[in-house]
Order: C-alpha cells, then structure tokens, then sequence
C-alpha cells in the first residue's frame, strides 16, 4: 500500500481520526498543509466540494460524524480546498469496515490525484486541435477547388479546371503525407519503428530531398554547402530524406518569403553532422528544449508570431534517434533565426577499408574478414533473437545466454570484443555481476535495459560500462553503439618484431612464413606482453590480464612460467638468448619494442 499511486487513508470508526496514511496521501496532505500542521488540524480547515457543487466544512461536520455516517463511495469527483485558496480536485472511494456486531470499526478512503489525468486530457485535446488545422487546411483548399469547378456556369475553360485539378494533388498530398506523419508518431511512441541502414552519400541524400522539396516550394531557394571529403553513412535512405523533407519545410514555414534555407555538414567524430537554418523569427532560448516534443504547439510569443510546430519534429526527433544519433535546435533568440542539427553514424567498414579491401555493396562486412564475436547476456528469449539478428545483419558474430553463470566459461572460450549484457537477471544484478567477474576487467560492456532513469544510467557508467542501451531500440541504434564503443577500444596494429608477426583482430600468430598455433591462453599472454613492449608486465598483471584472476592470494608465478616457456617454445625461442620474451627477474617479463629497444 505504501507505493500504491494512490493515496490510502484509513480513518478510526466512531472518533474520526487517521490512523494511517500512505505516501501519495500524505503527499496530497503536505500540498494542501502549512509547514508544522497536523493532519488533524488540516482537516478542520478543508472544504470538500462535490462534483454537483454541494460543499461540505470537516470543522463544521468532523471526520467522526462522516464515519459515523457510514455512506459508500464509489468513483466520485471532489475538490478538497483550504482557506488560502489551495486546492486539489480527487477521485474518492470510501469504504465503511464493520465489525460482527454491524458497528463502524473503520473507514478506508482512496484518493487519485486528477492533475496529471487533467494534464493528459489538456495534452491530447491540445494534439487534437494541432491535427485538426494541419487536415483543415488541405480541405478548404480541396472543397474550394471542387465547388468552383461544379458550381460555375459555364464550366472553366480546360486549362484552368486544369489548375483547380493540380490545387486538389497538391493538398491530397498534403494530407496523405499528414496521415503517413501520424503514423511514424504511432509506431515511434510504441517503439516499432524500425530503420534498414546502408551506406549511402550525405550529398545523394540532400539532392534527393532537394528535388522533392522543390517541387512544392518554389519561393525559397536552397543554399546547399557540404564539404567534399564528407565520408559516407549509414542510413536508411528513405526516413534521412524524410527528415530532411521535414526540415526543409519547417524552415519554409518559418522564414521570410524568397529568403534561402541554408544546409551545411561536418564530420563529428563518427557521426556526420548534418545542419539546416533559416532566418526565420527564431526562438527563445527556454522554448528549445520543447521543439521535437509530439505537443509542441504554439506558445505565448510564438503564437503572436504565427510560429506553430506540428509533429513534423518530433518526428524527425524518433527518425533520427532510430539511426543511432541525436537532434537538436539552436537559434541566438528572437528574430535570429534558427538551426537545426542532427547527426548519422559513419559508414566504418568504408572509412576503415584500404582500397583494394572496400566492402562489397551485397554485404557489412568486407570479404574474407572474421566476423568480431559479441556475447549477448539476456533471460529474454525475444530480446536474444532480436539482437542475435541485428549483430548478425551488422557483420558480427553474436554468442547468446540465458545464463549469467555461463558469463565466465563463454568470455574464456571465446574471448569476444564486447559483452552486450541485460541489467536484470535472474537471482542477480548486471552492475554486481560485472563487478564480480574478472573476466569483464578489460572488456567493454554495454547495459541493455528497460530502465531509462537518471540515476541507474549513472551508476552503470560509474561501475564501468562502456554504454547504456535503453529498450526498446532499433538495431541500427544498437550496431552503432556497439561500433562505437569497438572503436573506442580498437585493438592495435598488427605487431612484427622479427619474424614475429601478430594479427590481433583475426588472433593469429606467424614466425616467418610457418603459422603458430596457440591455446586461448598462450595467445593472451602473448598480447599482453607485446601491448605492452618495451616495458616490464609483472607474473600479478600477466594472472589478471590473461586469466582474469583477482584475488592476489592466489597469484602463482609458477603458473605464468610453465605459460612463458610453452610459449617460447612454440615461438622457437630461445630461453637462454630470447629474441621475443625476455626475463625480468623476480619481477615478470618484457618483450622488445619493434625497434629492438
């Protein structure tokens, strides 16, 4: 009862007085209350007041006489007020508990607080109306267009029934392309929405929706300056134009006639950053964050201004996270204009790829490459699949559990580049399973979670957690991340000292032209060593490290000597004059930098 959204208070039969309350009472309580009064002395002083204006004074008829009454309520509406003028509209429930004998023991009274139901209906009623003119205005122009044309006598001439034909076109389209808005809202707010990435050119996208713009919007010309060495992205190519369509006619909406709309991108890391501004009225620095929301509507200054936002940018808002990237407004305030950014991941297999390795149009991921294993950890069979699915799309290997115990013998046996892993598992939690399994010490980690809030985002980030997926989430979000947090822990170039030669992302070994087969193990400590060449690994990091052993207690150097020498051995190096692994007395070991220092 005590975290019920609804507030409980229970009333002692025959004297009135609480005897309990549970929090969303006494927080309705503490809204009605001065600092220091008692719920007793609150009582005295409310007025309660029916839905059919009847009104009722607690010091005038008490809480005792009210119970006493002995009346069942059921789903009635009451506005609770204090003499200050504060009040509360509430759906009450009063519930008479009676002992053997028929007498009162008890009252049980429910409160719901109407406010936030009255903020959704102000919500809804407010999207409602926005629709309502976005749909209005088509159809003025098609029921103008159509009663000309049948109530004329004579009947227009051919070429201007013509026109009146294209006005109909035009705001059919209008409409459809209204209903289609609708739609996207839905299936973004359900978290259905999905987007197919492929690498496609900044420059192709802005032409293509520059065409179709044009052909509806021909009193604002497009300034369009991109560089040339923008890399490609990966995008659905259909919703980025979309987006861009939405802006584009944002800014149209907004801006002077015949002033130009000025597009512009730049690479950020590895996202392009794509911006479109007019200069148009501009905005207050306090309406921006309020821009991409579905009831953005007009407000105080911009309605004088006739600045409206419909759902167009809250659309472009779920398009763009849906790619994995962000959106955002600014504008230096009123009569400044304004600038909307949003970003698309680059297209990495492109930008990584040496020419005669470019990927192949057909597939993510260029011929012959092994496919980087990710392990998924989740107790969801739906969430594994779809996961399984998108890794798998995007050109990785995944390994999938159920199982949290598995997550130790998996990353042992596999050694996979990141663990993609559910923050509530069975008989556990993901932040302390992560912190307990030496195996993920060096591993970056990815949460995966139907939790959103602030504060856990934060603790997983402060355990150590690369990144922080929240459901639902599109794949092409999630491969992005993932990409991203790879990138952030690449491995290095491939190591040649000698005729040593490591390839570390395909973990394979050569001396000369002769390969090198080593166990999961020898080749960790192998990587270790040469991470780190030129300076000394000692047997503790080498146990950590390799075998992912932290307890220092069970620290053996032993261990890492029988590994050091199978290891020389298969390397064909000498353990009285190495060339490759050399001795640190007591301490560990070092491997020589390429340059022999």
């Amino acid at each position: 009862m005590e975290t019920s959204p609804v507030g409980v208070v229970v009333f002692e039969g025959g004297t009135g007085k609480p005897v309990s309350l549970n929090r969303e009472a006494r927080r309705i309580a503490e809204g009605l209350g001065l600092p220091g009064q008692s719920l007793e002395e609150l009582l005295n002083v409310i007025t309660c007041r029916w839905a059919d204006g009847r009104e009722v004074t607690l010091a005038e008829f008490p809480m005792a006489q009210q119970v006493d009454t002995s009346r069942t309520i059921r789903t009635e509406e009451l506005t609770l007020s204090v003499p200050d003028g504060r009040s509360v509209t509430v759906l009450v429930n009063a519930t008479p508990i009676r002992s053997a004998s028929g007498a009162v023991e008890s009252m049980v009274v429910t409160l719901q607080d109407l406010a936030p139901l009255e903020e959704l209906e102000r919500l809804r009623a407010e999207f409602l109306s926005m629709v309502s003119h976005e749909l209005r205005m088509p159809l003025i122009s098609i029921k103008g267009s159509t009663a000309t044309v049948l109530g004329t006598s004579p009947a227009p001439d051919p070429a201007e029934m013509l026109q009146f034909f294209r006005v109909i076109d035009q705001q059919a389209d209008q409409m459809r392309g209204l209903i289609a808005d609708l739609l996207d809202q839905g299936r973004i707010e359900a978290g259905r929405l999905s987007v197919s990435a492929e690498p496609a050119d900044v420059a192709g996208l802005v032409d293509q929706a520059k065409r179709t713009f044009l052909t509806s919007h021909t009193r604002h010309t497009l300034e369009i300056d991109l560089p040339e060495n923008l890399p490609r992205v990966m995008a659905d190519r259909e919703r980025i134009v979309q987006v861009l369509n939405n802006l584009f006619a944002n800014a149209a909406r907004h801006s002077p006639e015949s002033s130009p709309i000025r597009i512009g991108a730049t690479q950020d890391g590895v996202h392009v950053a794509v911006s479109v501004s007019d200069q148009g009225p501009g905005v207050a620095p306090e309406r921006l964050p309020h821009l991409f929301r579905k009831h953005a509507g007009a407000a105080g200054g911009d309605r004088e201004r006739g600045v409206e936002y419909g759902l167009g940018l809250a659309i472009c808002k779920g398009l763009v996270e849906a790619h994995g990237g962000r959106i955002w407004a600014e504008s230096a305030g009123v009569g400044q204009g304004t600038r909307f950014t949003f970003t698309v991941p680059v297209d990495e297999e492109r930008v990584d790829a040496a020419p005669e390795t470019a990927p192949s149009r057909t597939g993510p991921r260029r011929q012959g490459k092994v496919r980087p294993p990710i392990l998924v950890v989740d107790d969801d069979p739906q969430t594994l699949r779809y996961v399984r699915d998108a890794l798998t799309q995007a050109g990785y290997a995944p390994l999938l559990t159920g199982d949290p115990d598995e997550l130790p013998r998996l990353i042992r046996a596999h050694r996979p580049r990141l663990v993609l892993l559910d923050l509530l598992l069975p008989e556990t939690d993901g932040i302390e399973l992560m912190e307990r399994t030496p195996e993920l010490d060096d591993m970056p980690v990815i949460f995966i979670s139907v939790y959103g809030r602030d504060e856990t985002i934060v603790r997983a980030l402060d355990a150590g957690a690369a990144d922080y997926i929240v459901k639902p989430f599109s794949p092409s979000e999630l491969t992005a991340r993932v990409r991203a947090a790879l990138r952030r822990r690449a491995e290095p170039e491939p190591f040649q000292l000698g005729e040593l030669s490591i390839l570390y992302e395909e973990r394979r070994v050569m001396v000369g032209d002769r390969p090198v087969a080593l166990t999961a193990t020898e080749f960790e400590v192998l990587r270790v060593l040469s991470s780190n060449a030129g300076r000394v690994v000692t047997y503790e990091s080498l146990l950590r490290q390799a075998w992912g052993r932290r307890d220092r207690s069970t620290d053996d150097p032993k261990l890492v000597r029988a590994m050091v020498k199978s290891l020389r051995r298969k390397l064909g190096d000498d353990a009285a004059n190495p060339a490759y692994v050399r001795n640190v007395r007591g301490v560990g070991y070092r491997m020589p930098r390429p340059n022999g220092r």
